[in-house]
């Protein structure tokens, strides 16, 4: 039925362009009087935490990330009132990513290179990463950004992190060290601490599905829980008398990776390959609205007819929705097969009990949902492991007459749990803080504020719009250039507010919303 299902355009997208790099950044304060580091010593900064502390951008770890990274912003500002030297451990170059044996390595294995966009949409740079799987650049540190992408805050203090992540590898000097100690070997006088936000994201990402990824439970020991992990954190960081400043956890769910693709995402001009080129939208064809049609004739007129509170006809003239599993429903499975073995339709009849164990907990999308923007590549393509039976009468394309599965798809019950599970977090991090006398960065206000309307700043409006509002960059997850210089400005505001520092924040003229292919 569906044979050749058109990429989903998810968003036309529009960009501006790359700004003025020439502006030099003002270094004395609004009120006209000497930079001062108040009762702050900044002379040895360390900056601890995941991949939004490495600079992680567009997919991809690089150089020209990780040099806007928002602790190297810090730094810079830092230099100006008596801070040292702050080193990071670069990739080798701008593709991102690893190879080995002079081979790209899968993306799958998250490790692929940086995206660009291309005009239409987000796509691979070409090319083969110099950064080698397993090399190590341990001897050219200590590094002072010692962020690690995909750590988690209980990955911190777990020794063998190493072993499981390449980007701790490389600068690691032991196999056993964990991120804490490494942290802690350079005697920091100042650090900025910002984790937790991969302890939701991993079961987000696999849409609550907990057979894949889990939220890190709040209770349990150093290494297993967050609570006692992060305070091992906070008190080992600050056991020689270090200053630092700590942020909260944004909510996951307001990032554009579960806000870019709408619960009706499917235009009617995508149900046939009618070969459109360009980035559309087009206008549906004849062939589009037959192959609608007879899905309604098929599968929704059915469905709507045993379970009207779950399934309507799928329009000709505006966007539909998904089909999805919902394992928060009721199910119906007996309820379909016995209204399929009586229709008097001997096919129908045939596929009575597939259909029950199919449909049983299925629906389609509705306001309340969110589709990770990594499901766009699922939508239309063909469960090729049904029974032929099934797939001759085109019942096999996942998201159109076939439900996505729980990891493509977070329903409102799985959005409360990361929910609840950020609060928790949230709730020991400000604790932490107040206890210590630590700078506190609300990151989950302003980031909130970024999804709703977005912040003003520098004569810029920066927003959560993929793509195109300038504060996330073209993974979904990880800011832009602008989007990290805000967030430093935040970070600067805390530590000003706590220290007595006069630090100025950079100027967002300065840093662009996207790089572009060649770097």
């Amino acid at each position: 039925m569906i044979k050749n299902f058109k990429w989903l355009l998810l968003v036309t997208l529009t960009f501006v362009a790359c700004n003025n790099e020439d502006e030099t950044i003002v270094t004395n304060s609004s009120n006209g009087l000497p930079l001062t580091s108040g009762s702050a010593d900044f002379s040895k900064f360390v900056a601890i935490g995941n991949s939004l502390t490495s600079g992680y951008s567009d997919g991809a770890l690089f150089i020209e990330g990780q040099k806007g990274a928002y602790p190297n912003i810090l730094a810079q500002q830092f230099a100006l009132v008596g801070g040292g030297e702050f080193k990071t451990p670069f990739m080798n170059d701008n593709l991102g990513g690893f190879s080995s044996g002079g081979n790209a390595l899968p993306v799958s294995l998250g490790l692929g290179v940086r995206k660009f966009f291309n005009g239409c949409a987000p796509q691979d740079v070409s090319g083969i990463s110099g950064t080698v799987l397993g090399s190590s650049i341990a001897a050219n540190g200590p590094y002072n950004n010692t962020g690690v992408p995909g750590a988690k805050c209980i990955d911190l203090v777990t020794p063998g992190f190493a072993a499981t992540n390449p980007y701790f590898a490389r600068f690691a000097t032991s196999p056993t060290q964990t991120v804490l100690e490494y942290a802690n070997l350079q005697t920091p006088t100042f650090f900025s601490l910002w984790i937790g936000s991969n302890d939701v994201l991993g079961y987000a990402l696999k849409g609550g599905d907990a057979t894949l990824a889990q939220i890190t439970p709040s209770v349990g020991g150093v290494g297993v829980g967050f609570n006692e992990s992060y305070n091992a954190l906070v008190n080992s960081l600050t056991a020689n008398g270090a200053k630092g400043v700590v942020a909260n956890i944004p909510y996951v769910t307001s990032i554009p990776m579960f806000t870019t693709i709408t619960v009706n995402p499917v235009a009617p001009y995508t149900y046939n390959d009618d070969r459109e080129t360009g980035c559309g939208p087009f206008p549906a064809t004849t062939a589009d609205i037959a192959v609608i049609n007879l899905i309604n004739t098929n599968l929704f007129s059915k469905l709507n007819a045993m379970l009207p509170d779950r399934f309507n006809l799928l329009s000709t003239t505006t966007n539909n929705p998904l089909l999805i599993v919902d394992e928060s429903l009721e199910d119906k499975n007996s309820l379909i097969v016995y209204a399929a073995r009586n229709s008097g339709d001997p096919v129908l009849a045939s596929l009575a009990t597939y259909l029950g164990i199919t449909y049983g907990k299925a629906r389609q999308t509705k306001n309340g949902d969110l589709i990770p923007l990594t499901t766009k590549g699922t939508i239309g393509t063909t469960n090729t492991s049904l029974p032929a039976p099934i797939l001759a009468q085109g019942l096999g394309a996942y998201g159109i007459t076939y439900p996505l599965n729980d990891k493509d798809v977070l329903v409102p019950s799985e959005i409360e749990e990361i929910r609840l599970a950020t609060v928790a977090f949230n709730t020991t991090i400000k604790a932490a803080a107040e206890a210590k006398g630590l700078a506190f960065v609300d990151a989950n206000a302003f980031m909130n504020q970024i999804a709703n309307g977005g912040i003003s700043e520098n004569g810029y409006n920066v927003t959560s719009s993929f793509a195109t509002g300038g504060g996330f960059s073209l993974d979904g997850v990880h800011p832009s250039p602008r989007g990290y210089a805000l967030i430093a400005n935040k970070f600067i505001e805390a530590i000003n507010a706590k220290y007595g520092s006069n630090l100025k924040g950079v100027n967002l003229y300065d840093y662009r919303i996207m790089f572009p292919s060649s770097l």
